[in-house]
Parts: C-alpha cells; structure tokens; sequence
C-alpha cells in the first residue's frame, strides 16, 4: 500500500481544532473552526475523492478520538465516501499506550510502530492513509515511510496552536505533483518526498 497523508492547515502552518471551537482546546487554544468559513464544494469534492481511494487508516491517538467521536458515532448519510470509507475500512491507531478502543476494526500500535507501518505497506492495496496526526507525520516523514503528501493551505492566520512542522525538526525536499486552488482560496498541494533538501555553499571572494 501506498502510504498518504492528508492535513489541512492554516497560512501559519496550525492544524490545531480546525473543525470546532472545542475539537482541541489544549494548551488554551481558542481559535477552533478556523476551516469552516472556507469549506466549498471543490474542496469537498477532492476529500470525497481521497477518501474513495482508502484501503486502510493509520492514525494518531489524538486524531483518532475526535474522529471516533464523530464520524464513528454519526448515523450513515448515506451519501458520504468520507463516512462509508472510515466506517469500512481498517483502522490503525499509534499509541505510546495501549488501550481499548470501542470504535469496530479497529487496531492499536502500541509497539514498534516502524516495523508494523513497514508491515503494513507490504500488503497488498490502494492506499494506508493518514489523516490529521501531526506527530504521527512528523515520525513517519524522518523515518522516511511517506509516500504522498496532500495539504490543504486554508487562507486565514489564526496565530496560535500546533502547527505541522514545528520551528526545529528534520528536513525534507518535496516534489509538487499537483496544484490547485478552490473558489474559496484552499490551495490544495499534492508532494512527493525528494530525500534531503539541497543547499546553498557560502562563496568567500
């Protein structure tokens, strides 16, 4: 399986409580919802189309709570690909942890979370998908296990929060796939991990 990330963040690079006042109020972030006045059927339509693709989830601790909490305990609309694929599919929680999760087919990785992504990606299959989980990206992105990249700038800076890359971390060189950008001024960004980033030499005259 192809291993994909799919993140939604603001021009400041947050991804913290995008869908509600209080999805995510840690350390006194009060600026949740941030992604609602931007939500458009283009955007939608890309998500809707991401999800289609799913075989499988890999997802945070964190992540995957809100979502239980939400797309695991809403009734089928019967018209969403995002509901269908999340309510279907397997679901892979890492978890420094291990606890029970009520939420069906779903598994924790409170292991070598290294080795049971490898595993996962060995199998046959579409897509391994993660969605949100910062720190969950963040490891699989230096441990060089990210396939695909899509983000989701969201025009608007909320000035506080978690954000995907913090001010210190690894690098990385990505290669643009595809771009474009929604009525409602969300550029969506396809990458590809290019291994390290080139640099410029000082030059003494």
């Amino acid at each position: 399986m192809k291993l994909t990330t799919t993140t939604m963040v603001t021009v400041d690079g947050v991804m913290q409580g995008l869908g509600g006042p209080d999805e995510d109020r840690r350390d006194g972030f009060e600026r949740g919802g941030w992604i609602t006045p931007y939500a458009d059927e283009e955007g939608m339509g890309f998500l809707n189309e991401v999800y289609g693709r799913a075989d499988a989830f890999l997802l945070g601790k964190r992540t995957y709570e809100i979502f239980a909490a939400s797309w695991g305990t809403w009734d089928d609309p019967g018209d969403s690909p995002i509901w269908s694929a999340l309510n279907t599919w397997p679901k892979y929680v890492a978890s420094t942890a291990p606890f029970d999760p009520e939420w069906a087919n779903t598994t924790v990785l409170s292991g070598d979370v290294v080795a049971a992504v490898e595993e996962l990606k060995a199998e046959p299959g579409g897509e391994l998908q993660v969605h949100g989980s910062g720190a969950l990206i963040r490891s699989l992105l230096a441990d060089e296990l990210v396939d695909e990249m899509n983000l989701l700038i969201v025009p608007v800076v909320v000035g506080q929060g978690t954000r995907l890359f913090p001010d210190a971390g690894p690098d990385a060189a990505l290669e643009l796939l595809g771009s474009r950008t929604t009525a409602s001024g969300v550029t969506i960004q396809v990458y590809r991990p290019a291994g390290p980033p080139e640099y410029g030499t000082a030059s003494v005259d």
